[in-house]
C-alpha cells in the first residue's frame, strides 16, 4: 500500500470519525435539554468539535448521580414528616385568591408545608449579621447546625470559629457543612479545615470532586445554601457567606469591591424546616441520619401576634425532577398584580424567566430589578448585560447598585403580599446546577421590611435607562453577546 493510499485511507477515516461524532451529538445533546443549552452546545462540537466534545463529556450532564439522586429522593419522605403541617397557617387575613396554588406547587415539587405563627427580621449589615449568628451559637446548648456554600477562617469570622469552639466545649454537637470546590478556592482554606479539626466540630464537605475516593460528580454542580441552625429554636438564611466581604481576594482587594448581602433571622415553626434541609444535605454526604435531630417548636416559640408570618421552605437543585426555584418564581411573576421587585447579583435568566417579567412589565405591573453596577466575574457580568434592551424596553426600570459594592443579596418581592429571600439568584445556574434554598414569606410586616431594603438600594444606585444604554460601544455587545451564548452550555 502507497503512502498516499495511506493518507486517503486516513482521511476518509477521519471525516468518518467526524460525521459519526456530529450524528451522535445531535441524536444525545438535545435529549431531555432545553433548545438554548442543546443548540449551544451543539454549536460548541460542530465548531471546535475536540474540545466540545471534551467539555461535554466533562460537565455536559446537569444531574447528580443517580446515587445521590436516590438518597434525594428518600429523604423527601423524611422532610415530609418532620415538618409540621399547612394547619398551622394564619387565617386572620385573606389570602390572595393564587397563592393557595402557589403552596401546592411547591409542595407538590419537594418542599416543606406552609407553616404559621413564625418571626423573621433581615440583617442587611454584614458584620452583624456575622456578629448575631455568632451570639445565637453562644447560647446554643444541644446542637448547631451550620451548612454555607464558602466558610472561611478571616479576621472578620474568627469570633464566629471561637463561638463554635467554646460551644463544642460546652458538650454542645456541632456540625458543620461547606462546598468542597467553593471552600477550597479560598486564600485561607489550609487554616480553615485545620482550625475545625482543631476545634472538634464534626465537618464534612459538600459535593467533593476526589476522584480517587470514588467521588465524582460535574464539578460545577455545586451546593450554593447558606443557612445555621441552633438548637431548632433559631435560624438564619440568606446570601452571605462566611468570609470578609473582600472575599480575601487580591484582585478584589486591588479593585476596593465589597460585597452586599441580606440574611434573615427565623424563629418558629419553620426553623424546624431549615434543620430538616441540613439534615437531609448531611444523610447525603455522610449516609448519617440524624433522626434524633428533628425538631419541634414548642408553642412558647409559636408567634400568635397579628404579624405572624407564614413561611415556606423551597430547597431546589439537580436533585429534584424538576426546577423547583424556577417554577416557583415564574408563578409569583405571573400572578403579580401591582408591583414586583427583583434583585439578583447573577441576572442571566432563561426564556421562561425573562419572558415572565417582561409580560408582567407589558401587562401594567411596575417592575423593578436591583443588580450591580460592575461584576466580579466578566462572564457572567457581560451575559447579564445582553438582556438589558429587552428589559429596557419591556419597561422594566433597572437600578444600577454604584460600585465598589456587589450587591450579592437574592431576594425579591410580590405585591403587598409576598416576599422571598435566599440562596438562588436568577441565572440559569441556580435554576440548574445548584442546590438552592428559597424562603416564601406571606406577611405585610416581612414585605414592609423587605421594600424599606429596597428603598435603601435606591438610593445607593442609579437608574439605567434605554438612551444610555443604546449608546454602549460596539465592542460591549459583542462581549454581551457572546457571553450570553456560552451561559447557555449547562
Amino acid at each position: 500500500m502507497t503512502s498516499d493510499q495511506i493518507t486517503i485511507i486516513v482521511i476518509v477515516a477521519a471525516l468518518l470519525v467526524d460525521l459519526a461524532v456530529r450524528i451522535t451529538a445531535i441524536i444525545v445533546v438535545p435529549r431531555n435539554r432545553r433548545p438554548a443549552a442543546a443548540m449551544a452546545w451543539l454549536l460548541a462540537i460542530f465548531l471546535i468539535p475536540y474540545i466540545g466534545v471534551l467539555f461535554f463529556l466533562l460537565i455536559g450532564s446537569y444531574k447528580l448521580p443517580k446515587k445521590r439522586r436516590d438518597k434525594q429522593a428518600a429523604i423527601n419522605s423524611f422532610i415530609i414528616e418532620t415538618t409540621k403541617g399547612i394547619e398551622l397557617v394564619s387565617d386572620e387575613e385573606p389570602w390572595p385568591t393564587w397563592l393557595r396554588s402557589v403552596v401546592r406547587l411547591n409542595r407538590q415539587l419537594g418542599a416543606m408545608p406552609l407553616v404559621g405563627g413564625n418571626t423573621a427580621t433581615l440583617i442587611g449589615d454584614y458584620a452583624a449579621s456575622i456578629a448575631a449568628m455568632t451570639a445565637e451559637i453562644g447560647r446554643a446548648k444541644t446542637f448547631v447546625h451550620c451548612e454555607f456554600y464558602i466558610i472561611a477562617l478571616d479576621p472578620v469570622t474568627a469570633d464566629f470559629f471561637d463561638a463554635l469552639e467554646a460551644a463544642v466545649k460546652r458538650g454542645v454537637t456541632v456540625r458543620v457543612l461547606l462546598d468542597h470546590i467553593a471552600s477550597v478556592r479560598t486564600s485561607t482554606h489550609r487554616a480553615t479545615f485545620k482550625k475545625l479539626t482543631d476545634i472538634g466540630v464534626t465537618w464534612q464537605f459538600m459535593l467533593p470532586v476526589q476522584p480517587l475516593k470514588g467521588k465524582w460528580q460535574r464539578p460545577d454542580l455545586r451546593n450554593h445554601r447558606k443557612l445555621l441552625v441552633i438548637d431548632g429554636r433559631v435560624g438564619f438564611m440568606g446570601s452571605q457567606n462566611l468570609i470578609d466581604r473582600s472575599y480575601n481576594k487580591k484582585s478584589n482587594i486591588r479593585r476596593g469591591l465589597q460585597w452586599q448581602d441580606l440574611m434573615t433571622r427565623v424563629e418558629g415553626p419553620v426553623v424546624s424546616g431549615i434543620n430538616a434541609i441540613f439534615i437531609t444535605d448531611w444523610y447525603s454526604e455522610t449516609n448519617e441520619l440524624l433522626a434524633r435531630e428533628t425538631v419541634e417548636i414548642g408553642d412558647e416559640l409559636v408567634n400568635t401576634s397579628p404579624d405572624a408570618l407564614d413561611c415556606q421552605l423551597v430547597p431546589s437543585g439537580p436533585g429534584f425532577e424538576g426546577e423547583n426555584n424556577l417554577r416557583l418564581f415564574l408563578a409569583l411573576m405571573y400572578y403579580a398584580q401591582e408591583k414586583v421587585i427583583i434583585t439578583s447579583p447573577y441576572f442571566v435568566p432563561d426564556d421562561s424567566m425573562l419572558y415572565a417579567i417582561t409580560t408582567a412589565a407589558q401587562r401594567g405591573i411596575e417592575v423593578e430589578l436591583f443588580v450591580s453596577e460592575i461584576g466580579d466575574q466578566a462572564g457572567v457580568y457581560h451575559a447579564q448585560r445582553s438582556y438589558y434592551e429587552a428589559l429596557l424596553r419591556a419597561g422594566v426600570r433597572i437600578w444600577l447598585y454604584r460600585s465598589p459594592y456587589i450587591l450579592h443579596a437574592k431576594h425579591f418581592t410580590i405585591d403587598n403580599e409576598i416576599a422571598v429571600i435566599g440562596s438562588s439568584n436568577m441565572d440559569i445556574r441556580s435554576f440548574n446546577l445548584d442546590l438552592e434554598i428559597s424562603l416564601m414569606v406571606r406577611g405585610e410586616s416581612f414585605v414592609r421590611d423587605m421594600r424599606a431594603v429596597e428603598d435603601g438600594y435606591r438610593e445607593l444606585s442609579r437608574e439605567l435607562t434605554l438612551e444610555e444604554w443604546l449608546r454602549q460601544p460596539l465592542r460591549s455587545t459583542i462581549l454581551d453577546n457572546l457571553a450570553r451564548l456560552t451561559s447557555a452550555l449547562q
